[in-house]
């Protein structure tokens, strides 16, 4: 074997490779000199060297796309790896952009339960039905580490038809400042009660939310404006948001919900401010407050007599509402009372009046409070799991016609009590299967009691 032939076999670690390339060197070697071979054997070299640099530059290359796809794999698993959780008081799966290093976070909740109506006390009342109350979706984007875009896009009913809607919840750009300061803006969630910021099923009890979240606290409850937000110390935090005013006018006997504009095309002639501050002891326990003030006159007029008296009442209105919660093991408890005043009533009612006899009159004062209790029993048989079974009960006390202006007579169907007990069964944290008995008395008149079976998720 010549030199050449030698030394392309040392290059080739594959054994017949290089025997092929011997073969041909050495059927070369009867063909012409040595240094046609040598010329022949560097040409091999460099071709080789070019094919095993262009070999490691694709292998390279592989694994920065390989890397690359398992990234965007991963922003994408469902469901998610981490536990949710809530920030800047919005609710869990709404807070998951906060979570985000950057870009596009999805999340939403859902809600369908079946009523029946328990005809004991009043056989006229109602049907039983069955409903897809709502499908959420959280839209949130992370421009940078200190600008945040979120929303909530609301489908109620399943369909446009028959009461349902879709509707934009909040639309809001958070401006993360820092621990003690932040900014919000936006079609805002008004920090009130538990239930306002915080209204996906998982984190309460009973198909429906408390009804005194409702009435009271007209749930969910949202205007455009601006605010801030942050803490104060350790466990104590704040927000405090200038908001449009409530549409006054359409105050009535049931309360102030009717009154809420939505952020849709809002008149915006009156302002009002909330505040809220809550104190988490970290060992579970947390209580707080919050007030809504200022006047929801917004500039409407209003025909008070036969004779065609006009006014522009300012309607000033303030509502209060305190709150707390003790989680310890399986133990919960929880407490909220809220307390609404409301301006120029006698002229509300007036105008109710002369539009129909039977319109009840506006109150000056309206409450409600409730208190719940809670009990896991599955950490006395499992105490490891990662289940939840809770049985509650829960009482509640409303009435939004708790003084009427003089000369009007309250409609004492807005006087009214609830209990309801049930059970919550999580066989997964972002799944609940609910049921509840709804357990209804009033001052006037009755109202069926109501049977109700459904699940809720959240992601």
């Amino acid at each position: 074997m010549n030199r050449g032939a030698r030394r392309a076999l040392g290059l080739f670690p594959d054994r017949g490779l290089a025997s092929l390339l011997v073969l041909a060197l050495a059927g070369g070697a009867d063909a012409g000199p040595a240094v046609d071979q040598e010329k022949r054997l560097q040409e091999l070299e460099r071709q080789l060297k070019t094919v095993t640099e262009a070999n490691a530059e694709f292998v390279r290359r592989q694994a920065i796309l390989t890397q690359e796809i398992r990234k965007v794999r991963d922003s994408m698993t469902l469901p998610e790896e981490k536990k949710l959780a809530s920030q800047y008081g919005m609710g869990p799966a709404a807070s998951k952009v906060y979570t985000k290093e950057r870009g596009l976070s999805i999340g939403g909740y859902g809600q369908t339960f079946y009523t029946a109506q328990v005809e004991d006390k009043n056989p006229q009342t109602g049907v039983n039905t069955i409903d897809q109350l709502r499908f959420v979706i959280y839209n949130g984007y992370k421009f940078s580490d200190k600008i945040v875009l979120n929303s909530e896009i609301e489908y109620e009913h399943a369909a446009t038809g028959n009461g349902g809607s879709v509707s934009v919840e909040f639309a809001q750009i958070d401006f993360l400042l820092g621990t003690h300061f932040n900014v919000r803006a936006g079609l805002l969630l008004l920090p009130m009660g538990f239930i306002n910021e915080i209204h996906e099923p998982n984190f309460y009890h009973g198909n429906e939310r408390p009804e005194v979240e409702r009435v009271i606290i007209p749930t969910t409850w949202r205007e455009n404006g601006l605010g801030c937000f942050g803490n104060f110390s350790q466990g104590w935090s704040y927000r405090a948001y200038l908001v449009n005013s409530m549409r006054g006018a359409s105050f009535t006997s049931a309360g102030i919900r009717p009154g809420r504009q939505n952020g849709a095309q809002a008149r915006a002639d009156d302002f009002s401010v909330v505040l809220r501050t809550d104190y988490d002891t970290g060992k579970g326990f947390v209580g707080g407050a919050s007030v809504y003030r200022g006047h929801q006159g917004n500039e409407e007029s209003l025909t008070v007599d036969s004779k065609g008296r006009v006014v522009k009442p300012e309607i000033g209105m303030t509502l209060v509402e305190i709150h707390a919660q003790y989680r310890r093991k399986a133990l919960e408890l929880r407490g909220l009372a809220a307390w609404t005043t409301v301006n120029d009533a006698y002229d509300l009612s007036l105008a109710r009046a002369r539009a129909s006899s039977n319109r009840g009159p506006v109150s000056e004062r309206q409450h409600g409070y409730y208190l719940e209790v809670a009990y896991d029993i599955l950490k006395l048989i499992k105490p490891k799991s990662d289940q939840y079974l809770a049985l509650f009960g829960r009482y509640e006390d409303m009435n939004t016609q708790a003084r009427v202006p003089f000369g009007f007579a309250p409609d004492l169907t807005q006087d009214r009590e609830l209990r309801t007990v049930g059970v919550s069964y999580k066989p997964h944290p972002q799944l609940v299967i609910k049921l509840d008995h709804r357990d209804w008395s009033q001052a006037r008149g009755s109202r069926a009691d109501e049977l109700n079976l459904g699940m809720g998720w959240v992601f």
